[in-house]
């Protein structure tokens, strides 16, 4: 259960990172920013995962001996990733009126990665369904919490959540190979 946790948790750091940028853009309206951001991103990281563990399940007996190492390289090339962007400039700076087209643009872009991670759901010895609920509880929490920081503090940290995102994926896919 600590793995789903941490994995929720590194999830949910794309979220956060974009949640915080949006906060400190859009200082006047945080409260209402952070319900909307935390109801779109939390709803998405929760069905990703989903669907990719459905996907992985029918793909497990065709897999089934290579499930392991699947399992980790996705999440090291998504926690790859994740790193690379936390060097990146160019976040939500760009982004002046929030719609709820854009916050379902932005929900289905920072949870794609959580379709792939949904895979090593098949490989660990949990629920997928309270996986994928506390996945998106926690993505629901630190969205909130993200919009409120960044309207508080700015950007600062925007880039640090996502470089610990990226390590915590890289080290929960070598966790997943090695046991």
């Amino acid at each position: 259960m600590i793995e789903i946790i941490i994995l929720a948790i590194a999830l949910s750091m794309d979220a956060f990172a974009v949640s915080i940028g949006l906060g400190a853009k859009h200082k006047d309206k945080a409260k209402s920013l952070a319900f909307m951001a935390a109801i779109y991103f939390g709803f998405f990281q929760g069905i990703m995962p989903l669907l990719g563990y459905i996907g992985g399940k029918s793909l497990l007996g065709l897999l089934a001996s290579y499930a392991s190492w699947i399992a980790f390289l996705l999440l090291v090339i998504i926690g790859i990733k994740m790193i690379y962007e936390s060097f990146e400039t160019d976040n939500a700076d760009d982004i002046i009126n929030i719609t709820h087209r854009v916050m379902l643009i932005l929900a289905i872009a920072t949870s794609i990665d959580a379709m792939a991670a949904g895979f090593s759901l098949t490989v660990l010895a949990v629920d997928p369904l309270v996986a994928c609920f506390i996945i998106g509880i926690m993505t629901f929490s630190f969205s909130w919490f993200g919009v409120i920081i960044g309207a508080k503090t700015g950007t600062w940290l925007e880039t640090k959540a996502e470089l610990l995102g990226g390590v915590t994926l890289i080290l929960i896919g070598f966790k997943i190979l090695l046991t």
